[in-house]
């Protein structure tokens, strides 16, 4: 996955929104303004992509202990984040859609359930 391909799988998400809300280098997509995934644009540029995306505690552990390229999320809490270094080639490209999947599901099970019916009715 590219930089332009994350972008645009990203904003085909209902409710998501694109933003620099802490320099001109992090890309943080939201939905419902609430983070899912954040990068940095220099990473993609020099060749060393990475994410972080909102994971499940348990399963961000079993990820972690499976995949070398996932880690604790970089500057997150290390509870509910992973950072996928997609630069190393060993994520497969459907896991890492998986992966944003589920960090978006995470952040809508999160919302006020009024939100969450209004992403339904959607």
């Amino acid at each position: 996955m590219n930089i332009e391909q994350l972008y645009e799988y990203c904003l085909s998400k209902k409710e998501v929104t694109e933003h620099f809300p802490f320099d001109d280098n992090v890309l943080v997509f939201k939905v419902m303004n609430k983070m899912f995934l954040l990068t940095g644009m220099d990473s993609w540029e020099n060749g060393e992509s990475a994410i972080n995306l909102k994971c499940d505690p348990d399963y961000a552990q079993e990820l972690r202990a499976e995949y070398e390229s996932i880690e604790p999320g970089y500057h997150m809490s290390k509870k509910h984040w992973n950072t996928l270094r997609l630069y190393k080639g060993e994520l497969p490209p459907k896991l890492v859609s998986e992966l944003i999947d589920h960090s978006y599901d995470c952040v809508v099970k999160s919302l006020p359930k009024k939100l969450q019916a209004q992403l339904k009715d959607d």
